[in-house]
């Protein structure tokens, strides 16, 4: 007990001596006048204060974002031709470059592109070229841009090897960049990545394009396949991370926003065509798009497991088949399956499936020609089964219907997709449209690739997930979407989006003009009236000659041409009297007086064209 009594005095000792020390050097410190500390205190904060906001504005002026424009030539508004510009800091990026068939009253035309003039005006500013996937209405009108400006191009190995058969074709070189998805390249300030998607082609991409100005996410042509003949799976962690990242614009596909539900997966299409390949033992004619290039390699597949020989019809289809090879699409098949289409004969019904072009009822396709029987190789024989896999699209319902029609005649069993799943679309429908949405979380929204109901009811379903109307952008081509920090506008008609229309070797050499002549002449067809007049005497040399093409049977109408040929007599005159003798004076007259008379004779209006020769 002792010795405990004399340790805590030890111990209270010595804490008496350290608080000792503590308050001495406390009184030391405080040796240092108040006014002066607290002046030098303010001093200090007042310092910090300002040095935290020179860094917040030094922070603020280097995230603030520069005012950029989305500038779409083709794509809205219609189902085709898409081609896409984002313009930032003087630079430009492409995204696709397609074109769009002719629509029905387009006579003679062969494809319709974009109008390119704002890129050939700003081809210095133009960074890269970046497709999405092989389809035409994405790389058709590569060739005719690149004769235009010098741009690189970025694909994936698909795309770019149809691009690059095109530019062969055209006789071009190009500067070309084969990418896949997961890759990230630099065009100028553009950081592109490209996102793994699904569609009805091989190696399709989104694009996540990160700038100055901001960021655009654009979609493609997608749909979510949880189960794809490839096994390449959608990538939505990626799109969900960059959601997270933050979105300025999506712009997404909306060619099936009307669909409810999901599409089906391209597995569906498996399971029917091994019950068609189980359950006949005579020939079997498949038709879809060359491009499907997994779709035709499961058509193989099939065709092997079940003993038969694969023949190949029409000339895009046997160029992707060669495509696909040398990418390696076809690894597992072998050579020994495939059959020349000139040596069929050869092979039994039961062992030989032909796989053509034609599906969309091309009039000059293999699948045609065989309906018409003018195919060289393949006649149709009674029983044989043709199978549609593939859905019309828009504007060939009744071409289609008619080579059908010509198939039942030919006493065929045809299959189409609306009565059985030998085809799905490539394109997302309304639940899969919600997910990418969900998932993005743009600030601003444009639909794009669809006709304007389309655009309309995409932006619909991006309100009803709570996208305020004022963020949601439907619009034209050569609009211009302009965006500043957290405000965005549309800028009407900020370029051209009119359609250039290539006839043979003729770029935009045919207008509307041309077009409306056309179709009068496939309407009520073409009178030539022929005079020749003496120069010195104004009189004529000889009768007038009219001459039709496709306005009526001469043999059976020589009461009208008689008089008509009194009109040009009656029109030759009056400008006689007014002594109006020049070519320009007759040619107005003749036209206008024949053009009274016809149509009040027939009702019909043909092109006339007064041919006038002074000797």
């Amino acid at each position: 007990m002792a010795n405990t009594n004399s340790n805590n005095k030890n111990n209270n000792k010595n804490n008496k001596s350290r608080a000792s020390g503590r308050i001495q050097n406390i009184s030391r410190k405080k040796a240092v006048p108040k006014k002066i500390a607290a002046k030098k205190s303010v001093a200090a904060a007042v310092k910090n204060k300002a040095a935290k906001t020179s860094a917040k504005k030094k922070t603020k002026a280097k995230t603030t974002p520069l005012p950029f424009k989305i500038i779409p030539l083709g794509g809205l508004k219609e189902i085709g031709k898409n081609c896409t510009l984002i313009e930032c800091n003087n630079e430009i990026l492409i995204i696709d470059c397609g074109l769009a068939f002719p629509e029905y009253e387009m006579f003679g035309i062969d494809i319709v592109i974009p109008d390119f003039t704002y890129l050939i005006e700003n081809s210095a500013k133009v960074k890269g070229l970046i497709i999405t996937h092989g389809h035409e209405d994405h790389i058709g009108g590569v060739p005719y841009l690149l004769k235009e400006i010098n741009v690189p191009v970025y694909a994936s190995p698909l795309a770019m090897g149809m691009i690059r058969h095109k530019l062969e074709e055209h006789g071009m070189n190009a500067d070309t960049h084969v990418i896949k998805a997961g890759d990230k390249i630099k065009a100028g300030s553009f950081k592109i990545e490209a996102i793994q998607t699904n569609h009805s082609i091989a190696d399709a991409l989104a694009f996540s394009v990160k700038f100055p100005g901001g960021h655009v996410f654009h979609t493609g042509d997608f749909k979510v396949d949880y189960s794809p003949l490839d096994g390449k799976v959608i990538d939505l962690p990626r799109i969900a991370e960059l959601g997270n990242e933050g979105v300025d614009v999506l712009l997404c596909d909306s060619t099936n926003v009307m669909r409810q539900g999901y599409t089906p997966s391209e597995a569906i299409v498996r399971k029917s065509i091994d019950d068609i390949f189980n359950n006949t033992d005579r020939r079997i004619i498949i038709a879809t798009f060359a491009s499907n290039v997994h779709r035709i390699k499961y058509f193989i597949e099939a065709s092997m497991k079940h003993g038969r020989q694969i023949a190949v019809s029409g000339r895009s289809m046997e160029n992707v088949l060669a495509l696909s090879k040398e990418l390696g699409y076809m690894d597992e098949i072998p050579e020994s399956v495939f059959v020349d289409i000139n040596k069929i004969k050869n092979v039994p019904d039961k062992r030989l499936t032909i796989i053509t072009t034609g599906s969309q009822g091309e009039p000059m396709s293999a699948l045609t020609r065989m309906a018409y029987d003018n195919h060289k190789a393949v006649k149709l024989k009674k029983n044989d089964v043709v199978v549609f896999s593939s859905s019309p699209i828009p504007g060939n319902e009744k071409v289609i219907s008619q080579v059908i029609n010509q198939l039942y005649e030919k006493r065929v069993d045809v299959v189409l997709a609306s009565a059985m799943d030998v085809h799905v679309s490539g394109h997302a429908s309304s639940e899969e449209l919600k997910l990418i949405q969900t998932l993005v979380k743009p600030r601003f929204f444009m639909p794009a690739h669809g006709e304007y109901r389309h655009l309309i009811e995409h932006a619909r379903l991006a309100n009803r997930l709570g996208l305020p109307k004022t963020r949601t952008f439907v619009m034209s081509n050569g609009d211009a979407l302009s965006v500043n920090g957290k405000k965005a506008e549309i800028v009407k008609e900020y370029t051209s989006g009119e359609d250039i229309m290539v006839d043979g070797y003729g770029i935009g050499d045919v207008g509307s003009s041309v077009l409306k002549e056309r179709k009068t002449l496939s309407q009520s067809g073409l009178v030539t009236v022929s005079i020749v007049i003496d120069e010195a005497s104004g009189g004529l040399m000889a009768e007038p000659k009219l001459n039709t093409r496709g306005f009526v049977y001469v043999q059976e109408n020589q009461d009208l041409l008689k008089q008509a040929e009194s009109v040009v007599y009656n029109s030759i005159g009056k400008c006689a009297d007014e002594h109006l003798m020049d070519e320009a004076s007759l040619t107005r007259t003749i036209k206008s007086d024949m053009k009274k008379f016809i149509y009040a004779e027939t009702k019909r209006n043909p092109v006339i064209i007064p041919v006038i020769m002074y000797v």
